[in-house]
């Protein structure tokens, strides 16, 4: 089986390490705490965004792929729950 690939999250992935180093240098400057809360919110939401997109890849391309060839369907099954009960 081949991984689809999520090269596209990297662009974002690398604004969120932006974001946690803008999140560290704001504690280390002493910045407000909702100041520091909000942008918290920001870097998780992106996070999720990101989530998100790979979660809905691997269901349209892995988990589909083992549907279709009816191989190893069972464990994508298992896993994709393991995965969403986190």
């Amino acid at each position: 089986m081949n991984n689809p690939c999520h090269d596209k999250e990297i662009k974002n992935l690398n604004r969120i390490e932006g974001q946690i180093k803008g999140i560290k240098n704001m504690i280390e400057e002493r910045k407000y705490c909702v100041e520091i809360l909000n942008q918290i919110s920001a870097a998780k939401s992106a996070l999720s965004s990101v989530e998100g997109k790979i979660l809905k890849r691997h269901i349209r391309h892995c988990v589909k792929e083992s549907i279709l060839s009816d191989e190893h369907f069972d464990e994508k099954i298992d896993e994709l729950l393991k995965v969403l009960k986190r």
